[in-house]
């Protein structure tokens, strides 16, 4: 019988017993994507609109943006694993990405916007690993799907908050029109800072390291370490990220299909709320019925809203498919990081976070240059246009899912495994 990670019964599975570490990494990301979303998402108008950057290069930026910071994460988690130590790699981390945000103000080239929007990535690739481990080994296994969930919930209000902000500045400043204006983008810059800086001050005053019981050193990196389970898993989810390019692409596509700025970020503030409202359901879901179950849901809306991303006539398509994209999001993103933790050793979390988003970080690259050439090709090469990379993500996610299906992951010994129950498959 095919067996998941996890566990039968689910006690105090409820949101008041959450320990005070989650608490504070939650209040910790929700400040920074408000600073994060208010500038990301309106990155690509302002390359586009105001520096007049083309869909392919902005393409190489975002993706070397991830793939630059992706190897950080390895090194980030297992350092954290190393030095027994997750909270001050992530203040470390979260510090940096407050410090280079405000050089948005000053950059006047694609190169220079760039190079800022890898000195942000690499404050993430500093962080991500170390948080997502302070918060496995913070909580019971059992409510492991439920603290993902929540904190899941709290990055993407704080992201629609940030949207929300930078609406009201683009309605203040500029109103109407499809293009972003310079002087809109960077007054959006200047408000960012505040939240960025909170989001450092909640993490040190908010968090205490976790004593992990019963480790004698520090691990090796090695895939072969981090088990077959773990191998399977990356394997599958690197094929359906493989055609998950960057979400600029969408908002190219809404622009595409002539969307204003305006509109733009109220879709996008509608997408996170939609996100916030499911990711903790869907979490504490995944606790009781298996966290394959949740995340396949999530992929299969994925393919069919990148199916529709392909098939879109006009902004109405686009805007009802942004927000479905947020239930995708809040069923597949909180509960992988959460089976990640299940399907390794609480000692190895850190380098198996870190190798998690390494290789998803370093796969963005190829996605979104994949994505950038298909849709307006590079060189002499045309590209296939703007459904092209809708209709590749589509189809990678479909074989993903049918892996995912037919996968049956071997079950934990209890000396490797701190689970003391199984839960049935699909």
């Amino acid at each position: 019988m095919d067996k998941e990670i996890c566990m039968r019964k689910n006690p105090n599975n409820q949101i008041k017993n959450l320990p005070r570490n989650l608490w504070a990494v939650s209040i910790t990301s929700f400040f920074m994507d408000i600073s994060s979303e208010m500038v990301i998402n309106i990155l690509p108008l302002f390359l586009s609109s105001v520096l007049g950057v083309k869909t392919n290069i902005i393409g190489i930026i975002e993706g070397i943006a991830e793939a630059t910071a992706s190897i950080l994460k390895v090194f980030s988690g297992w350092l954290s694993d190393k030095m027994r130590s997750r909270k001050w790699l992530a203040v470390l981390g979260y510090g940096l990405s407050a410090i280079v945000k405000p050089l948005f103000y000053f950059a006047n080239s694609w190169s220079a916007v760039a190079g800022i929007r890898w000195g942000d990535r690499i404050g993430k690739g500093i962080r991500t690993a170390p948080r997502d481990a302070l918060v496995a080994d913070t909580v019971k296994p059992e409510q492991r799907g439920l603290a993902f969930g929540l904190h899941r919930a709290a990055d993407t209000a704080g992201a629609m908050l940030g949207i929300l902000i930078a609406t009201l500045v683009v309605w203040r400043v500029q109103a109407t029109g499809v293009g972003l204006q310079e002087n809109t983008f960077r007054t959006i810059v200047l408000i960012s800072i505040i939240p960025a800086f909170l989001a450092v001050l909640a993490l040190i005053i908010g968090t205490h390291e976790v004593t992990v019981e019963g480790v004698r050193q520090a691990p090796k990196i090695s895939f072969k370490g981090l088990g077959k389970n773990f191998l399977v898993f990356m394997l599958i989810v690197g094929i359906f990220d493989l055609g998950n390019s960057s979400d600029a692409f969408l908002v190219l596509r809404a622009q595409e299909r002539g969307m204003s700025v305006l509109n733009i970020l109220i879709m996008l503030a509608v997408f996170n709320l939609i996100y916030a409202l499911v990711s903790t359901p869907a979490g504490s879901l995944s606790d009781k019925i298996g966290r394959r179950k949740v995340i396949i849901g999530g992929w299969i809306i994925y393919a069919l809203i990148y199916l529709g991303f392909a098939l879109a006539k006009n902004v109405t398509h686009i805007f009802l498919l942004y927000v479905a994209y947020g239930v995708y999001y809040g069923m597949a993103y909180g509960t992988a990081k959460a089976m990640i933790g299940d399907l390794v050793p609480e000692e190895m979390h850190g380098t198996a976070f870190g190798t998690y988003n390494a290789i998803l970080g370093i796969l963005d690259f190829p996605a979104s240059l994949i994505a950038g050439f298909l849709w307006s090709g590079v060189g002499k090469w045309a590209g296939f246009g703007p459904s092209a990379p809708f209709y590749f993500g589509a189809a990678l996610a479909t074989v993903a899912i049918l892996l995912f299906v037919f996968w049956k992951p071997t079950p934990l010994s209890p000396a490797e495994n701190n689970l003391s129950n199984l839960h049935d498959g699909l």
